[in-house]
């Protein structure tokens, strides 16, 4: 678990590193002017030493930065004071960032929940939350992310159809799931993530499609679709201008026309209606009924 770690400052251990080694070059430089010369050059190596200690443990911890310390195998703590800081020299220390990363995943092919071949990919902002599990609990925690985002990706497309073509009793669909779809995701990298002790911000599909051996059929299909529902109104809507009209001709008695007469009128306002193009008049310069 992690531990917060807070260290001396490190302005006076510099001044003290400083003063030791112009002292211990003082030393150096008259140790030939006494007698017991010997004696000075030895303070004067241990002195060199003290500052070269001193100096060893002097860090600079930038913001959003961190340093974990250990202690010959033994975990001492995580300094997350930012400044000039100093720490035991024999510690090691490693440099973990504590600032939030994008991870832009590459396109991956999967089968969604149909067995359908797609395309997606996501985009995650994420940083580390607990230095100590990025640190000891797994072995690269940059890798660990990529792969277990990877992982969730896809798992994440075979939970779920693509669109309701097939599936049309879906409830989430990856195309009209939204925000849904993307909190499923975030949920899962958390999940997944915790282990080494990594927050997800943020996790959004950023690339969704199908497969482009499918994709021309698919669109096909779409399209399709996209015109029967266009045909269908189209023709929803003429049949109630058909019905108006009827009703208003007969409402004020413009004309009376027998049964077989109102289906001729219907038949051809309906081909005027529901045409694609527009209709060429024909002026009938007789009766009716010729």
């Amino acid at each position: 678990m992690e531990k917060i770690f807070k260290p001396v400052s490190g302005y006076l251990a510099l001044i003290i590193a400083l003063a030791a080694l112009i002292f211990g070059i003082v030393l150096f430089v008259n140790a030939g002017n006494y007698e017991n010369s010997g004696a000075m050059v030895v303070s004067g190596i241990i002195v060199l030493l003290i500052s070269i200690f001193a100096f060893k443990g002097v860090m600079v911890v930038n913001p959003n930065h961190s340093r974990v310390c250990v202690f010959f195998g033994k975990y001492i703590g995580t300094v997350k004071e930012n400044g000039l800081l100093w720490v035991n020299p024999l510690y090691s220390t490693m440099r973990i960032s504590l600032r939030a990363q994008n991870l832009e995943s590459a396109k991956l092919k999967v089968n969604d929940k149909l067995g359908n071949p797609i395309e997606i990919a996501a985009v995650i902002v994420w940083q580390v939350h607990d230095t100590y599990k990025a640190a000891f609990e797994v072995a690269d925690y940059d890798h660990y992310v990529k792969v277990q985002s990877e992982a969730a990706i896809r798992h994440l497309a075979s939970t779920c159809p693509y669109d309701q073509f097939e599936d049309e009793n879906a409830s989430l669909t990856l195309r009209d799931g939204g925000e849904k779809v993307n909190e499923m995701l975030e949920k899962e990298l958390n999940e997944r993530l915790f282990a080494a002790g990594i927050l997800i911000r943020e996790a959004r599909i950023s690339h969704l499609a199908y497969a482009a051996e499918i994709a021309g059929a698919m669109l096909q299909r779409q399209q399709a679709t996209a015109i029967v529902a266009a045909r269908y109104k189209i023709v929803e809507g003429a049949v109630g201008m058909v019905e108006l009209a009827l009703e208003q001709l007969s409402k004020k008695a413009i004309v009376q026309l027998d049964e077989e007469r109102k289906a001729a009128m219907v038949s051809n306002l309906m081909v005027v209606l529901c045409g694609e193009k527009g209709a060429q008049p024909i002026l009938n310069t007789g009766t009716l009924y010729q």
